[in-house]
């Protein structure tokens, strides 16, 4: 299995001082002894009682009406591509079907399709690329047999490029950002490619994607918005186009465009145009700032203008894949940002309205500079580890839910080198279950099992970024998925619900609640609208309490906010769920997980070792980890049969060398980060758990080490003290399976 080494002590060694062993998992045999195999918890096949489809307060539920909660990733296992990474040696694209059963055992129930069906430039624009489709007609199909849906977001315009004969205004050599939403000729091709992805038979199950209830959830576009900074980029036929159709807008606001100048006090712009019908836009930096008269009206129009063209597109595309391709899967527009959360974000987010879904794509990591530092880890670049447990204000999920509609974050992931990753999937299953996030999809793998250390792109030197198939993050999958899919955390309460009208969100009034990070409740007071029953800013720790929901098009002086006083203590740096089963202390960097059927503690050790919770405790000589324990067969841990532990640490490529070095930020500004002198290779080393473990269970009578598949290894000592069974965690596992 797996050989114990001691880490060298050298300096620039890591780990320093630490014991590690080397991770070189056997492929699945997927025997039916194995102590976990999740896969149970899918159907037989997906979609076999129906459509997935979205309740009144916003939860999807199977074909036949039973809740579900998706435990997520993204994939390109089975795209083909010539420079797609071979992992291990091997010589052949991953196996689609063994990656599907693969990742079901681990508690996987659904995987995104991030693909781009435009066809290349020197085919007709109408056209698809007809190898994306069938890697999502592919995909579809072997995910359906092992229970596990598919999202499917088909189109990306950062790397859309236009043929030099496409009926595109602007011509071949612009950026297709922003331009689905408005120019008709890409929205005529948008809709001949999604003709042929939905609507003709897939030929791997014998009929269209507009009719499996498999593919669950259509994703319109990705990462693309006219309220994010690209917007100022739009130039030529293109902008002067979109300034017809704002042009139109405000005649029919104001009667003319005479009267619009009238209502801005004379405010103008030199790209205006109103002989020719044309009016301009302000940058949008200028939405980002306090503006008042003429000009705060002006951007409150272009605001509005901006956010109803996403929002028309985005109804007109669900109305052509229901009315003319069939489709009966629920629909998301989009997954992005915008240029300032703080005064934008609800506006983008009420443009999804069109459509049942909400999404964003946010990922957590810490500072990576090198030459490639977009999609590779090479000798030379400099990074910081950053963990959530210490920075919860940006933690994923601190999302502000739409009421009535799901919540999905569509890409995310601890990014590596990040070193706090095994943190990623205990607090994600923690506070999915704690808020009602619906979906988290991790990003992203091209590997059927694991993800060794190896080249981002098969050839060039240096480690890949964008994963999560290592043994911090991948590892603790199992007892992170169950918890979550079983719902062993209760839901909390509503701690905050916003409501919002649309006049507030068009003239950029601050919201009593934001994401983003740097959101000051004592500070960004100042805008909120006078009818607000809430006149402060809300603390954005609430978002750890329980759910933070906002509702559109309503009442602002219906908003509410529970008392936060019990549940955040900024002195003590500590912030409890409102269900009573989660807490977080933020200067030490623990958080807890005590509910009847999982506990757990993750977190930095050094100052506090024992964790006591209801029935099990946790000692612990790591400096960092995660380390969980939860009932395999739905029974408390009092009295569960069936227990499975889970231990994550920190891993690293085999000869990893980091030293420590003052990182400078641009604007000049100091921080203390790492460089990297050697990016290693395979295969990973992983610190060795160093915890003792206590269960109060008398049902328990034996403990197996597991493999990374979760086969049973060995016995492990148990010792008993009445009702308690201990043992020490084994230095070369990341899984112990207790049974009576």
């Amino acid at each position: 299995m797996h050989s114990l080494v001691a880490a060298l002590a050298l300096s620039t060694q890591w780990p320093a001082t630490a014991e590690t062993y080397a991770f070189e998992p056997k492929p699945d045999d997927f025997r039916s002894t194995a102590f976990f195999d999740l896969r149970s918890l899918n159907e037989k096949q997906a979609g076999e009682s129906g459509f997935v489809t979205v309740d009144e307060e916003g939860g999807f539920r199977l074909g036949n009406g039973k809740p579900v909660r998706f435990w997520a990733v993204n994939t390109g296992v089975g795209r083909e591509k010539p420079w797609a990474a071979r992992p291990r040696g091997r010589k052949t694209e991953p196996e689609l079907a063994r990656h599907a059963r693969f990742l079901a055992k681990r508690g996987v129930n659904m995987v995104r399709y991030h693909g781009h069906i435009n066809p290349p430039v020197e085919k007709r624009y109408t056209d698809v690329d007809e190898k994306e489709v069938d890697w999502a007609w592919r995909l579809v199909a072997e995910m359906k047999k092992e229970g596990i849906y598919t999202t499917l977001s088909p189109y990306w315009a950062v790397p859309m490029k236009f043929g030099k004969d496409w009926d595109v205004p602007g011509g071949a050599d612009q950026s297709a950002l922003g331009l689905l939403f408005f120019d008709p000729a890409l929205q005529t091709a948008y809709k001949s490619w999604l003709r042929r992805l939905f609507a003709t038979p897939n030929p791997h199950t014998g009929i269209p994607l507009a009719k499996d209830p498999a593919l669950a959830i259509i994703q319109l576009q990705n990462e693309d918005s006219l309220l994010f900074w690209t917007v100022n980029n739009l130039k030529g036929a293109q902008r002067d186009n979109l300034g017809r159709k704002f042009a139109d807008a405000m005649r029919k606001k104001y009667g003319t465009l005479p009267g619009a100048f009238q209502a801005w006090d004379g405010n103008r712009l030199p790209g205006d145009k109103p002989e020719n019908g044309i009016l301009d836009f302000h940058n949008i930096w200028e939405m980002t700032q306090a503006r008042q008269g003429g000009m705060a009206r002006r951007l409150g129009d272009q605001l509005e203008f901006w956010t109803r063209t996403m929002y028309d597109f985005n109804r007109e595309m669900a109305r052509f894949l229901r009315q003319e391709l069939g489709c009966r899967q629920v629909i998301n527009a989009g997954n992005w940002r915008t240029a300032d959360t703080l005064r934008l974000n609800d506006a983008e987010r009420w443009s999804y309205t069109a459509n049942e879904v909400m999404a964003v794509n946010r990922y957590f990591g810490g500072i990576h500079k090198g030459p490639n530092e977009g999609w590779s880890i090479q000798n030379g670049d400099v990074f910081t580890s950053v963990s959530a447990l210490k920075q919860p204000n940006e933690f994923p999920l601190n999302l502000k839910q739409v009421a009535g509609r799901p919540m999905l974050v569509t890409e995310s992931a601890w990014v590596f080198p990040n070193g706090y990753a095994a943190e990623g999937p205990f607090l994600i299953a923690t506070y999915q279950s704690l808020t009602g996030v619906d979906g988290y999809y991790w990003f992203a793998t091209g590997d059927d099992e694991w993800t060794p250390p190896q080249s981002a792109n098969g050839y060039n030197e240096g480690q890949q970024k964008w994963m999560f198939g290592d043994p911090d993050t991948l590892g603790t999958f199992p007892a992170a998925a169950l918890m979550y899919r079983q719902s062993y955390l209760k839901q909390g309460a509503p701690v905050v619900q916003e409501v919002r009208s649309l006049p507030e969100i068009w003239e950029r009034r601050t919201p009593i609640i934001a994401e983003e990070s740097g959101f000051d409740p004592n500070r960004d007071t100042g805008d909120i609208a006078p009818r607000s029953s809430v006149k402060t800013a809300v603390d954005p720790f609430a978002f750890l309490v329980g759910p933070v929901t906002v509702k559109y098009d309503g009442d602002s002086a219906t908003s509410r906010v529970t008392d936060l006083a019990p549940f955040i203590d900024r002195a003590r740096g500590e912030i409890k769920a409102n269900t009573g089963e989660v807490a977080l202390n933020y200067r030490q960097g623990i958080c807890t997980v005590n509910a009847p059927s999982a506990q757990g503690v993750t977190g930095f050790f050094s100052g506090s070792r024992r964790h006591a919770l209801r029935n099990v405790t946790f000692t612990i000589d790591n400096p960092y980890g995660a380390f969980l324990a939860v009932s395999m067969d739905g029974l408390p841990l009092s009295t569960s049969k069936k227990i499975l532990v889970q231990a994550g640490t920190q891993s690293r490529p085999t000869g990893w060398k980091e030293r420590a070095q003052e990182i400078t930020l641009d604007g000049g500004a100091k921080q203390p980060g790492y460089v990297i002198e050697s990016f290693g290779g395979p295969p990973w080393r992983v610190v060795s758990p160093q915890v003792r473990v206590e269960v109060r269970n008398p049902q328990i009578r034996r403990a197996f080490a597991l493999d990374s598949n979760g086969n049973e290894l060995r016995a492990v000592p148990l010792e008993t003290t009445g009702a308690s069974k201990s043992f020490t965690f084994p230095k070369d596992a990341m899984y112990v399976g207790l049974r009576e």
